[in-house]
């Protein structure tokens, strides 16, 4: 007892002298509270612990991504705008650092998904759950052209071997989005298997008891008997990861437009200190589509995949301009100064935002983004844990309402578009019946939404829509190899519906930079 004593005044004694110690050379002990002299991750203190993380250190990244480092730019058109739309005026915008895979998602990275979301619900009882694997599959029909010979690609390109390394196409903004998620679950499974938290991956896991992040942080996965218990047990003690931990990474997601344009333009080799030499049209440097740079290798050669003319896709026989008459396996071509590999043609590519003509003159100018969406998990009363959705095995997200906030009056930032319907991505969600002042946009209502700022009033049909853009508009950014030069600039944009899906639009990940600037 009086060693045990003697141990711990040693303890405190040094404590005391290393925080006195490290004040006077104005240095910073990791293991020391700066707030209250505490030992970290010591039991005799109670066991807080803290990690010494530093952002972009080994095994802090998820695999295929790159740091792309934040900045000012101009974002906006570069070039003429040939079809005369005028959505995409230039503006002075700042983003922070990010990743971004350096490839597109390549018909390999999706058949792994598909084979794990087989192995998970396609044994399952409910219909709703085997749905899901459905749901996931890629439209091959987008090949097949009425008066166009494609059938091949139909059932060759996005399984066999040889288009392995191809980018996934036929996928939905929905689908891209789900597959982000799963990427997130799947990395953050192993990166807890790495760090000892878990001993062996449970493959039995099922629809109704499977490894997502959001679960296993909230408590509600449970790993199957096959699965040992975690290498860190120790005295019948159990260890769980948590955010804290510096273990667990942030979810991959779709890049938001700003970003992607941002990460494709590229400009850090046309920099000299603080100042840019000129803006860019594309991912290189020059005003052509052939690599202008007499230093490179691929000199003279066509910078990425395109249609070069009408009925040009490829070239002529042994003398190709891009080779490629469709989509080029992922890599190909000479990557832009942050290493991303096709961001200007190959594919187009799905971003996060939601598409509004004057999105240049509503959002912010530090890290723009629009198609926000506020959400709660709400607690099962019965258990004091997050609900869990009997379908899909996730935590059980809803939209903010109003009725979230007991006194909304009593909150000086109000504003309804700041809680309510940020799934439209405009400022103001409050909409008022022309025909009626008092009907009021509402959830409860579906006949009054924000459709109607693009729905002409007519007598007959009052919804009767006039216009392409809706709120599940999705922008696409990027060039392909089915469009001419004009959208290989990176500026461009384009929209589609978000359950669209097409022969020439694929995606990929990016993902928050923890820490960092």
């Amino acid at each position: 007892m009086k060693n045990n004593l003697i141990y711990k005044l040693l303890l405190i004694t040094l404590s005391l002298l290393s925080v006195t110690f490290f004040s006077c050379k104005g240095g910073k002990n990791s293991n020391v509270s700066s707030a209250t002299g505490w030992l970290f991750n010591n039991e005799e203190y109670g066991g807080f612990e803290k990690v010494n993380y530093k952002p972009d250190e080994a095994g802090s990244v998820g695999p295929n991504l790159t740091l792309i480092t934040g900045g000012t730019f101009v974002m906006g058109a570069t070039q003429d705008q040939v079809i005369y739309e005028w959505d995409n005026i230039p503006r002075r915008v700042t983003l922070n650092s990010f990743y971004m895979d350096q490839t597109e998602v390549s018909n390999h990275n999706y058949c792994e998904y598909l084979f794990w979301l087989s192995r998970v619900f396609a044994s399952s009882q409910d219909e709703a759950q085997r749905a899901i694997y459905n749901n996931a599959l890629p439209d091959t029909l987008v090949w097949r052209e009425p008066l166009g010979y494609n059938e091949p690609l139909i059932s060759l390109y996005l399984r066999h071997p040889a288009y392995q390394d191809y980018p996934v196409v036929g996928v939905s903004w929905r689908q891209a989005s789900d597959f982000c998620i799963w990427r997130s679950d799947r990395v953050n499974e192993k990166r807890l298997l790495d760090a000892g938290y878990i001993s062996s991956i449970d493959l039995e896991q099922t629809a109704d008891n499977h490894f997502n992040t959001e679960t296993y942080i909230a408590g509600l996965y449970t790993p199957s008997s096959a699965a040992s218990p975690n290498k860190r047990a120790e005295e019948g003690k159990s260890y769980k990861a948590t955010y804290e931990s510096g273990t667990l990474l942030p979810n991959y997601r779709l890049p938001t437009e700003a970003e992607w344009e941002y990460a494709a333009v590229g400009l850090v080799g046309n920099m000299y200190g603080d100042n840019l030499e000129s803006r860019r049209i594309y991912p290189w440097d020059g005003n052509y589509v052939r690599i202008s740079d007499p230093r490179s290798k691929q000199y003279g050669q066509f910078a990425d995949n395109f249609k070069r003319a009408r009925g040009d896709y490829m070239g002529i026989a042994n003398y190709p301009n891009d080779g490629y008459a469709i989509p080029a396996p992922i890599g190909s071509f000479a990557p832009n100064d942050f290493g991303l590999y096709n961001m200007a043609g190959n594919v187009a590519e799905w971003v996060q935002d939601v598409y509004r003509p004057l999105s240049f003159e509503d959002v912010d100018d530090y890290s723009p983004f629009r198609g926000n969406i506020f959400q709660v998990v709400d607690i099962d009363p019965s258990t004091g844990l997050p609900m869990k959705d009997p379908v899909t095995g996730k935590v059980v997200k809803r939209n903010i309402e109003d009725s979230d906030y007991e006194d909304l009056s009593s909150r000086r930032n109000y504003r309804r578009a700041d809680y309510s319907n940020y799934r439209d991505g405009d400022w103001e969600s409050l909409l008022v019946d022309y025909k009626d002042m008092s009907k009021k946009w509402s959830d409860e209502d579906p006949s009054y939404g924000t459709m109607d700022m693009y729905t002409s009033w007519d007598e007959e049909e009052p919804a009767n829509i006039r216009s392409l853009i809706s709120d599940k508009s999705r922008v696409v950014k990027g060039g392909s190899w089915k469009d001419p030069a004009y959208y290989l600039s990176p500026s461009v944009r384009r929209y589609m519906d978000e359950d669209i899906s097409t022969n020439y639009i694929g995606f990929r990940c990016a993902m928050n930079q923890m820490g960092g600037y």
